[in-house]
């Protein structure tokens, strides 16, 4: 085992014991890659910042329940970093909801997906078939298929529950294909 990872395993069981300049040993070394990691995971520096510091709560509370025999400190400290990038990005936290449908309109991305529709040639049957659906459906399906967004982002977006947003676009995509048939 090197230096670096016999270090980590002690400043681990030194939070196991409660001494908060272990925790600040591991944050020093590590926090850098633990933000790159969890940015390539949830897309936005901001919030795998967030991520790593939600992280830092859980190795700190839990670090007693690290088990050298299991793995290596390093790989547990990632694993907890990764699970809650991914909690994350599953709870549909990823994008902060918005005020109102207004300061939706307003933004460029939603500015970029509602130009799409509108681009549409106007006596085309996909326009007709997705003007025939209702705004919030309508908007759900552009974002997603148009803009990228997630369903947890779309729901955050436009502060719907993340099911009803999957329920909605998958309504949606069945009535554009019963139309568009």
């Amino acid at each position: 085992m090197d230096a670096a990872a016999n270090d980590l395993d002690t400043a681990l069981a030194a939070c196991a014991k409660g001494d908060p300049n272990a925790l600040r040993l591991i944050f020093d070394r590590e926090a850098g890659r633990l933000i790159a990691v969890a940015e390539r995971i949830v897309k936005r520096r901001e919030l795998a910042e967030e991520v790593v510091q939600d992280a830092f709560i859980r190795i700190w509370t839990h670090a007693h329940q690290y088990d050298a025999e299991r793995g290596s400190a390093r790989g547990w400290i990632y694993a907890i970093v990764r699970n809650r990038a991914l909690n994350l990005l599953r709870d549909g936290k990823r994008e902060h909801p918005v005020e109102d449908a207004e300061t939706l309109r307003e933004s460029e991305q939603a500015d970029e997906v509602m130009a799409a529709w509108h681009k549409l040639d106007r006596n085309s049957r996909l326009y007709d078939c997705l003007g025939a659906l209702d705004e919030t459906k309508r908007r759900g399906i552009l974002m997603a298929y148009i803009g990228g967004y997630s369903h947890g982002e779309i729901a955050g977006r436009l502060r719907i529950p993340l099911g009803t947003t999957k329920s909605w676009i998958r309504r949606g995509l069945s009535a554009l294909r019963e139309c568009l048939a």
